[in-house]
């Protein structure tokens, strides 16, 4: 038994963390020099990484891993500073932290006649080829960039989120226009602000804002106190407070949503509304096309710009398998069930590869137990594992918009049940087992 672990995110340290724990030898591989993925600010561009001046969208409580909680001196919503020293500090503590292999990339992962793993990996003294009875994949989810497909060419700077680092001084007096409204979109929208001349802000379609606090209390948390509720009614309260809380959007500019909160992947944002109020920030509608400077919109309208952020979002991609292996990137759902176990390849999990609406990161600690329970012989899968997989993207946990956005998309509580429920199904180890042999 060897098992292989690409990335040293956050799911990728509660990986190696169950299975240092499960007694499970494993190698783990990682691209960058740090633990911490996403959340470790990088300058150069290229690199997959927060901007300088990110912070969670999740509060504390409900991104913390349940058996390492973040420091009681942390804000209810940490920057990234204080969330890659948490990280690290986690590895450290479950003495996984020596054992990763940095600036080791993964080439290429093949599957083998046995069902294993073959994997290529480059590192700092050349190329090796070793096989691995298993292979865990977390590599992460926002690290390819999205573009949108719109007619014509852009002649200022064209840009997506992914190279987004900071407002400096190269933003002072430019027109930029913000592609997207999601969390990235409306956070490079209000940064910035601060600094340029113009900031417009294009939506295709209506979105759901919703506030990092609600009556004092970070929004997830209050959220989590109506989790009794049939979803439907969840849905309705939720969507009555914000109309009540937020006004209209069509008064500020913004297109009104018809659709419930939670029919998409609402964006957590506490300053873009008070910014648009504020006239610091243009909503404009979806673009038709470029011509030089000028972006014409679907409304006939036009203006010049400087600068285009697109923030569409990212690919789910895995360039380390075989081409045709296993190709999400334009996918409205995700075959795999509890989006980690593959139908086909026992071997081969995926941590961390899902989108809910709170934190990833406890829950992918959750799949890792599971998988090292499942590696183990601990756990049953379903008997038919492909009747399993249709019938949970048959049963979504909300009726998500039909989208590439949303094909991972869980509701981050009862995902959390669901996986506790596999958890309460697996046997106690024996000896053998708990002695890793």
């Amino acid at each position: 038994m060897h098992i292989a672990i690409i990335g040293a995110g956050p799911s990728g340290i509660t990986a190696a963390k169950n299975c240092a724990q499960a007694g499970i030898p494993f190698t783990w591989f990682e691209k960058s020099g740090k633990v911490g993925g996403n959340w470790v600010f990088d300058d150069a561009l290229g690199h997959s990484s927060v901007y300088e001046n990110t912070h969670l969208i999740s509060s504390k409580t409900l991104s913390s891993y349940e058996d390492f909680p973040m420091p009681a001196a942390y804000p209810d919503y940490p920057n990234h500073r204080q969330l890659q020293a948490y990280f690290e500090s986690y590895a450290r503590h479950f003495g996984i932290l020596d054992q990763v292999r940095f600036h080791h990339t993964v080439r290429q992962a093949q599957p083998t006649r046995d069902g294993g793993w073959e994997l290529e990996v480059a590192g700092p003294d050349g190329v090796t080829t070793t096989q691995f009875t298993h292979l865990m994949v977390a590599n992460g989810h926002h690290w390819n960039p999205r573009w949108p497909e719109i007619p014509g060419t852009f002649a200022g700077r064209y840009m997506h989120s992914h190279d987004f680092k900071r407002a400096d001084d190269s933003w002072r007096g430019a027109r930029v226009l913000v592609i997207g409204a999601g969390n990235s979109a409306c956070d490079v929208a209000v940064e910035t602000a601060r600094m340029a001349q113009a900031v417009h802000l294009s939506m295709r379609s209506p979105q759901w804002f919703v506030p990092k606090y609600l009556f004092g209390t970070p929004s997830d948390v209050m959220a989590s106190r109506s989790t009794w509720l049939p979803r439907a009614w969840r849905q309705w309260g939720l969507t009555k407070l914000l109309g009540f809380v937020q006004g209209r959007y069509r008064d500020i500019g913004l297109p009104e949503n018809t659709e419930p909160v939670l029919s998409h992947h609402p964006t957590v944002n506490s300053e873009l509304l008070d910014v648009i109020r504020h006239g610091r920030i243009v909503p404009r509608p979806g673009i038709a096309r470029f011509d030089g400077h000028s972006v014409h919109f679907t409304d006939g309208s036009s203006d010049n710009y400087d600068v285009v952020v697109a923030c569409t979002g990212f690919k789910i991609s895995f360039p380390f398998f075989p081409a045709g292996f296993l190709d999400l990137e334009h996918a409205e759902q995700v075959p795999l069930y509890k989006k980690m176990m593959h139908a086909e390849h026992q071997s081969l999990y995926f941590i961390g590869l899902f989108q809910p609406l709170g934190c990833i990161w406890p829950l992918a600690d959750y799949q890792a137990k599971l998988a090292c329970a499942d590696i183990h012989g601990r756990y049953q899968r379903p008997r038919d594992l492909p009747a399993a997989i249709a019938h949970e993207i048959a049963h979504p946990h909300y009726q998500w918009e039909a989208a590439p956005r949303h094909s991972t998309e869980v509701d981050y509580h009862m995902f959390r049940r669901e996986l506790l429920a596999e958890l309460a199904t697996v046997s106690r180890p024996s000896a053998a087992t708990h002695t890793g042999s």
